[in-house]
């Protein structure tokens, strides 16, 4: 039985904070959950994934964020208790879904889990989501532990019911991936059936209706907040007179301060749980008892304004500060040492930090930077598509998955990046504007989200670029995930379709499709300069499962390599490939048989033919 699905309450058991979360979605009876994966998020899917296969919980990979919003809005309002997941810029992408969503509201209990990334540790931004609870008016919670973050999802649906609203739920990496003891609740039996009642004049967003609907919502927040100023999640705790707000994570980190700089009867702390709306009575009342004021928030100074604002409407002339060049910055994450540091400044207590051991003596630790796997096709694919287009002044956009890390030396093949898609629709504008030849690189996980309105762009307008893509039959970056064009029956699953990214990319009407397998290297040169060659939108289709992928379904079959007594130390194999198994020993190159796959690419690239395969591992 998968674990969270245990029916013991008052249990304790150890749980990552994604499991955590998904837990407390079971303690409320969730009956639907959707997601697109992304990091930090991703393992609140699997175990969703998991539970599916055991219990009457409907779980799907959705095409992308947007989609995942619009399963659940429906099941929402169809009287069933359902949960989106994505990571912090995924809910960009679902943002057209979720702003009229909070017009129209929900019937169930529905809510949103959006898990932010400080200091960028799997993302392409650090952005704040605290601001979506403001442009959507709806409520945002934020749990600081993952024993609370299993409790705060089972209220997060109550007060969805309770305002007929979503609830975003925010989380952060530090939680996310933390681990602690997790006391287990009762479970709810969920409601998996359900039943739409038709109410056009109050569902379907035409002006007439929204304009009606906007005043429905600024009555919620109007709930909200009186909610909010009632919350245990909105808490004090102390009495002196010096006052700290804070959230989430950094709840933590203030509350070990105060313990470490012995300021337990100066301070007094403002844990803030529901930061949308945020509580304004209890921050107003918190600081009248108040000399001074710190807030303590990672990422944009959201409550910094709010509390400010507060002061300034009562009057108030205290010093309050967060965000400040001597204080706290916008970027990256918090740690304990930085805020007791920044305590200890802003109070004017006297605090000497730790001495800092002398490590001068030791050597440098050696860098390991990101890098595709051994074996991976994305790196036969990119050494393919660079000799392919020698000679020729290319741009070369990249999209988000495993593939962007060949913007890496020395395959070097990723110029620009800025979202998921982005690299067909960017493909488009360079085309336009530059004489030189463009060549975009996207998965197949990626492509499915939100590649094919950029191809259908790039078609109907005739541009001129040739758009690779990396199909590698799952979503690799992310844990190996399933996407529409997986075949499901390798994991033993039935009731799926399979969509073939071919027949799309023909059906758009992109008149020049080629197909290869990467690691028949020659062959794949031949096709994609076939491709670059071509007037108008061209595409390659490089068809090869992930190593890892293959490896966890048993079907990775190749035998290791080894470099025989023929070479001659030219070191094309790491200089133009940079494969991870290989390595330099006694100024030779080696591979490591326990970490080549066995996929060829180094031995066909080899001047001297000196790489051939192992008869068996030592």
């Amino acid at each position: 039985m998968q674990k969270l699905l245990s029916d013991s309450p008052g249990k304790k058991v150890l749980m990552l904070g994604n499991e955590a979360i998904a837990r407390g979605a079971i303690e409320a009876g969730v009956a639907v959950a959707t997601t697109y994966p992304g990091t930090p998020s991703s393992e609140i899917s699997l175990n969703f994934f998991q539970i599916a296969q055991e219990s009457d919980l409907y779980f799907e990979y959705s095409t992308n964020e947007k989609v995942a919003l619009e399963v659940v809005a429906a099941a929402a309002n169809s009287g069933v208790r359902s949960m989106c997941v994505m990571k912090h810029v995924g809910l960009n992408v679902a943002a057209d879904a979720l702003m009229t969503l909070a017009y129209v509201g929900v019937k169930a209990g529905l809510v949103i889990v959006t898990a932010d990334d400080p200091y960028m540790f799997s993302s392409q931004n650090e952005q704040d989501n605290r601001y979506y609870g403001k442009l959507s008016g709806l409520p945002i919670m934020e749990p600081s532990s993952v024993e609370e973050a299993k409790d705060m999802v089972v209220f997060a649906f109550e007060l969805s019911e309770k305002l007929q609203e979503p609830v975003i739920f925010r989380t952060t990496t530090r939680l996310n991936h933390s681990t602690a003891a997790v006391v287990l609740g009762n479970i709810r039996k969920p409601c998996i059936e359900g039943g739409f009642a038709k109410d056009p004049f109050n569902y379907v967003t035409v002006p007439a209706v929204s304009r009606k609907l906007h005043v429905k919502l600024l009555q919620n927040i109007e709930k909200a907040k009186n909610i909010g100023e009632h919350s245990k999640y909105n808490f004090v705790v102390g009495n002196g007179t010096w006052g700290v707000i804070c959230n989430g994570v950094s709840y933590n980190y203030v509350a070990d301060a105060v313990k470490d700089l012995k300021l337990e009867s100066a301070v007094k702390i403002l844990r803030i749980g529901i930061s949308h709306p945020m509580p304004q009575t209890l921050i107003k009342k918190f600081l009248k008892d108040c000399e001074k004021v710190l807030v303590v928030e990672e990422g944009e100074p959201y409550m910094e304004e709010a509390v400010k604002s507060f002061a300034q409407e009562e009057r108030l002339t205290l010093p309050i500060m967060g965000k400040a060049d001597e204080l706290f910055s916008r970027l990256y994450e918090f740690n304990p040492g930085l805020v007791r540091q920044c305590m200890a400044k802003y109070f004017n207590v006297t605090y000497t930090p730790a001495e800092i051991p002398d490590l001068s003596d030791l050597p440098e630790l050696p860098q390991r930077p990101p890098n595709l796997c051994a074996g991976c096709s994305h790196r036969a694919t990119f050494y393919a598509v660079k000799k392919a287009s020698e000679g020729l002044n290319t741009i070369c956009p990249n999209d988000i998955g495993c593939y962007t890390l060949g913007f890496l030396p020395p395959l070097s093949m990723g110029d620009f990046l800025i979202c998921m898609g982005s690299s067909v629709g960017t493909s488009c504008g360079f085309s336009k504007v530059t004489d030189r030849k463009v060549i975009a690189f996207i998965g197949d996980s990626t492509f499915f989200h939100s590649g094919i309105p950029g191809l259908i762009n790039a078609v109907f307008n005739n541009h001129n670029f040739t758009l690779v893509i990396l199909d590698n039959g799952t979503t690799a970056m992310t844990g190996h995930q399933p996407n529409p064009g997986v075949d499901m029956q390798n994991l033993n699953l039935s009731g799926y379709g399979r969509v073939s990214i071919e027949e799309i990319v023909k059906a758009i009407g992109v008149s020049l499709v080629k197909i290869i397998k990467p690691f028949n290297v020659k062959k794949s040169i031949r096709s994609i300069k076939e491709a670059l060659s071509f007037k108008g939108v061209s595409v390659v289709i490089s068809k090869e499962m992930c190593p890892l992928y293959a490896k966890s379904l048993k079907k990775l079959k190749g035998k290791p390599f080894y470099v025989s007594e023929k070479c001659k130390n030219h070191r094309q194999c790491i200089n133009q490939l940079a494969c991870p198994a290989f390595f330099i020993k006694n100024d030779r190159v080696q591979i490591d048989p326990f970490m080549c796959v066995g996929c060829s690419l180094c031995a066909q690239i080899c001047p001297e033919n000196a790489i051939l395969p192992l008869k068996e591992r030592s």
